[in-house]
């Protein structure tokens, strides 16, 4: 299907709330243990093309790097924070959906602060500095967030 005009792309959502950015584990590399060979990312939005006869499906993707090489040392957890380019903005690429693992949960770094009141489930994933990647969020995450 193409697009034409200026026409707005919808962003459907659940029961008409905000749009769910939903974060996954894709593969980096794959003869890496653990966190060593997944990325974090927010998907943003899903979508597929055809080039030369083959259909390809894709997500528009925002970017967490690891903080450190390795857990944090009190936690035994993984730390993210948004991926930014020299210009201080979001690193948002395309990926492949077979990179795709299964879903991951992230939770604030809170710090010492009271959390705003008014802060929206939708806008947590923009409210903090850095993210635990909670590997105790199911079985899959638990097998390979270490």
């Amino acid at each position: 299907m193409r697009r034409t005009g200026k026409a707005p792309i919808r962003k459907y959502s659940l029961h008409g709330g905000p749009p769910h950015y939903d974060c996954v584990f894709a593969e980096k590399d794959p003869n890496l243990p653990g966190m060593q060979g997944l990325y974090v990312v927010q998907v943003v939005l899903f979508f597929s093309f055809e080039h030369w006869g083959k259909q390809w499906s894709c997500a528009l993707v925002r970017w967490f790097e690891t903080i450190g090489e390795e857990p944090c040392p009190l936690t035994g957890i993984w730390r993210v924070k948004p991926e930014v380019n020299e210009e201080r903005k979001r690193c948002v690429p395309v990926i492949n959906l077979d990179s795709i693992v299964c879903s991951a949960h992230l939770i604030g770094i809170y710090g010492d602060k009271f959390i705003p009141q008014n802060l929206k489930a939708s806008d947590s994933l923009l409210a903090f500095k850095g993210y635990y990647v909670n590997k105790f969020s199911d079985h899959h995450a638990h097998e390979i967030a270490f």
